[in-house]
């Protein structure tokens, strides 16, 4: 399927004006990697249209609800890490995210645009990298490729059957397997390493991913073409009254915190502790990008101040040729 590469190949033309024009011209010869390296986001040519699905407004047990669309291999979406994780920090009491999976990468039956292997992403990976501040180490489609995103993406709706706490943080897992470990999360040793380390029932995620998992993935496909999901991530907020506001690719903090309050405009805003401490208890593992978020650091400052913390003993970091991440020492998440 043509369409589904959309996100592979995100900002793969950042600082370049002749990639630009060449993006430029493919978009205007409908080719379906319509990649905007402004917008953040890969546009693929749909005729669907959105539509007011009874799902994003049903039974909403906090003020506004989030359905997200996301991937377990897609770069934009681990691009816009650092600003959810925040939202959930300051405005977590009004709002609650349902993560439903998009399917990007169903096989290589793929030809065009410039990408035909999983060779051919290696190197805009290494870019998306740079352009979010992440780090991403596109070698993993040169070691040990992904077949499709598929397998983990039925594994996260295996998680999210057992607990939905624990699928967020699965999910977190196999995607610093994948943009920073080069693991390949379609093989299930990798998929029950993560199962283990949030916690869940490896026997039930087996059995699931397995058997009942599948349908749930699919209905996420189904509803996403529903919806008019176009590429990801995309993130629509809903209140109780049916009004919606869509986020669509990756975009500064602001831009969802802006959706959220003009659904919600009395939404409280949580002032949390910014102390090293607290949002390392918050979330385990942080990027610098990340770290800098969520403290307010300079982030030109964030990566000297948490090496001190490495030198007094209190985190570990894994440093990747794009990048490091930080991690809590001695917790299991």
């Amino acid at each position: 399927m043509k369409i589904t590469y959309l996100i592979l190949i995100t900002m793969f033309t950042f600082g370049n004006t002749s990639c630009q024009s060449q993006t430029k011209k493919k978009m205007e010869n409908n080719n379906p990697l319509m990649c905007d390296p402004e917008s953040g986001i890969c546009e693929i040519p749909t005729n669907t249209t959105s539509s007011t699905d009874s799902s994003l407004v049903k039974a909403n047990k906090k003020p506004v609800k989030i359905i997200y669309y996301t991937d377990p291999i897609c770069s934009s979406c681990w691009g816009i890490e650092p600003q959810l994780r925040k939202l959930k920090l300051e405005y977590g009491n009004s709002i609650e995210i349902e993560y439903r999976m998009g399917g990007l990468l169903p096989n290589w039956s793929y030809n065009s645009g410039g990408i035909s292997k999983p060779s051919d992403v290696s190197h805009h990976w290494d870019e998306v990298s740079v352009y979010y501040d992440m780090p991403i180490d596109g070698n993993v489609w040169l070691e040990d490729p992904l077949p499709s995103s598929y397998p983990p993406s039925i594994a996260f709706k295996a998680a999210q059957m057992q607990d939905n706490e624990k699928a967020i943080l699965f999910l977190r897992e196999i995607r610093e397997m994948v943009f920073l470990q080069k693991k390949n999360i379609t093989k299930w040793e990798h998929l029950e390493m993560a199962g283990k380390k949030v916690g869940l029932d490896i026997v039930k995620f087996k059995i699931d991913y397995e058997g009942k998992a599948k349908e749930l993935f699919e209905e996420d496909l189904k509803l996403g073409r529903e919806l008019g999901v176009r590429g990801f991530p995309t993130i629509f907020f809903t209140d109780t009254a049916g009004n919606k506001e869509m986020v669509y690719g990756s975009k500064p903090y602001n831009t969802f915190e802006n959706a959220l309050l003009k659904l919600f405009p009395n939404t409280p805003k949580n002032n949390y502790d910014k102390t090293w401490g607290f949002v390392f208890s918050k979330y385990h593992s942080l990027t610098a990008k990340e770290f800098s978020e969520l403290t307010g650091t300079p982030r030109n400052e964030s990566d000297k101040y948490l090496d001190d913390l490495i030198a007094k003993g209190h985190l570990e970091k894994l440093i990747t040729k794009n990048g490091a991440i930080w991690t809590l020492k001695n917790t299991s998440r």
